[in-house]
């Protein structure tokens, strides 16, 4: 009977999910619509939708995990550097982005970078289409990943079937919906996200004895409840976290800027000047929801210590709010319910991000490489379809990726963030906010920083010491570097390009 409740609450949470993109299948007349709701978003779709596609099974999954094992040190620095890269992000380049792509009427961002720069080969396109491929499949992978984790722990279910299921619900959705149905459901699946977070973590703080009985634990361990160390739970022991590690943790804050389907948030919002209401929501939606998951994971801890739950090792700490979930669930029928409605929340924060990310990849696709940098002439129905066979494409080459049930969540994650941040990131704030770039430099520096990050994370990484950072930092810094250097080398922008600059301050 628990099992029939938790399951039907989840079946109803995803037939839902497909009725929105089934509403919304008929308001797509055009690619604009498609891809970016003809820019009719009001300012909580946009706020919560472009949060709840950032916070992606990570936030559910991978940070508690991360907490539970290590404490508060690692995820906590990560944390800091997120709300401060939303809120930057939000400060610095919504309202100018906005206004830039709607007076260039771009829809992608790569396209806005080829029509900022007046690329007439359209190699940023192109570049920028595929750099948005390869980061957005492992990204798309580590949520079918979790997914199949969820029903998998739970239920028993084959990993495989369980990821094949996943994504059959969100590809339907999206190539139905588009956008709008995307944005929406976005918002629904944050609110769904918020209500697991309070479950979990006040039924956790009673099952392990109370607020002060998980302070006590927590502070019994090794470096586990200070910023300046990461606890070690194999040997029970603290190891010193540097400044060289904080900076490396906060660089995380970087990859904002660089984010292909957070920037198209800001671009579809229907007024630029609500993009302040759409901040404080973003804003304060974040700290809240990272703080809440970084503390479920030392109150899962709590619970191991009271004997709730049985020591979760490795990859296995990032079922932490399933096993809870599952707790729940033995308490009746309504119980039941609720542990559905959690269960729901972690594929509800995996569903927000893979149909963004999912959705930004078909669009790079059709209109970035086989209309504007292959020249096709695609009428609007065919270049749909060009966009809807590439979401399925993406989502069968992921759930191959994501065969292995033992991969990491939280690292598959952290790749794609920095394969995003190092590529765009520095070549978006220059296109924004600095009228001599030119095309010549910001080509260079996304290919610089997206093969930074690999060169930097199976090279040069795995040296130690120094040379163990985050990747995203190292590529961003260099992509900054290569996208002034080769500007200032090469010819300045013509008056044209600098007059549409103006125009969009």
């Amino acid at each position: 009977m628990i099992n029939i409740c938790i399951i039907a609450t989840i079946v109803i949470y995803l037939v839902g999910m497909l009725l929105v993109g089934f509403v919304y299948s008929k308001s797509n007349e055009d690619s604009s619509d498609f891809y970016l709701g003809g820019r009719t978003m009001g300012p909580l779709v946009t706020a919560m939708s472009a949060e709840a596609s950032d916070m992606s099974s990570w936030l559910l999954m991978g940070m508690p995990g991360l907490a539970y094992l290590t404490g508060i040190a690692s995820p906590g620095w990560t944390a800091i550097g997120l709300a401060v890269g939303t809120w930057l992000n939000w400060l610095i380049v919504a309202r100018r982005l906005r206004r830039y792509s709607a007076n260039l009427d771009a829809i992608t961002v790569p396209q806005f970078l080829s029509l900022r720069f007046h690329d007439q080969r359209n190699l940023l396109n192109a570049l920028g289409a595929v750099i948005i491929i390869v980061f957005f499949i492992p990204y798309t992978a580590s949520g079918f990943a979790a997914c199949g984790k969820l029903f998998n722990s739970l239920f028993g279910v084959d990993y495989m079937a369980a990821m094949v299921l996943s994504a059959v619900v969100i590809v339907g959705y999206t190539i139905m919906g588009g956008f709008r149905a995307v944005s929406t459901t976005d918002l629904i699946q944050s609110v769904v996200m918020s209500m697991a977070l309070i479950a979990v973590l006040v039924y956790g703080v009673n099952v392990a004895g109370g607020w002060d009985v998980v302070l006590d634990n927590a502070r019994s361990l090794p470096g586990y409840l200070t910023m300046a160390a990461s606890h070690n739970a194999a040997d029970n022991t603290a190891t010193s976290y540097s400044l060289l590690d904080i900076a490396s943790t906060l660089a995380w804050g970087l990859g904002y800027f660089g984010m292909p389907h957070i920037l198209l948030r800001f671009m579809a919002i229907e007024d630029e000047k609500k993009l302040v209401l759409s901040r404080r929501i973003a804003s304060v939606w974040v700290v809240i929801a990272m703080t809440a998951s970084i503390v479920i994971g030392m109150v899962g801890l709590g619970m191991t210590k009271a004997g709730a739950l049985e020591f979760l090792s490795g990859s296995s700490s990032e079922t932490l709010i399933v096993r809870v979930a599952s707790l729940i669930a033995q308490h009746g029928v309504l119980a039941a319910i609720l542990a559905g409605l959690i269960l729901a929340g972690i594929l509800a924060a995996t569903m927000s991000t893979a149909d963004s990310q999912m959705l930004a990849a078909a669009s790079s696709v059709s209109q970035n490489i086989l209309q504007e940098f292959g020249h096709m002439k695609l009428t609007e129905k065919q270049s749909l379809f060009a966009a809807r066979l590439t979401i399925i494409c993406i989502s069968v080459v992921g759930v191959v990726l994501a065969r292995d049930p033992n991969s990491s969540v939280f690292g598959i994650v952290s790749f794609a963030w920095a394969g995003f941040g190092g590529s765009f990131g520095a070549v978006v704030l220059c296109s924004l906010f600095w009228k001599r770039c030119n095309w010549q430099g910001a080509l260079a520096g996304m290919l610089s920083g997206g093969l930074m990050v690999f060169v930097w994370k199976y090279i040069i990484s795995p040296l130690g010491g120094v040379f163990g950072i985050y990747e995203l930092l190292p590529a961003f810094l260099i992509s900054l570097v290569v996208c002034v250097v080769v500007s200032l080398v090469t010819p300045a922008p013509s008056a044209e390009i600098e007059a549409e600059f103006d125009a969009a301050k």
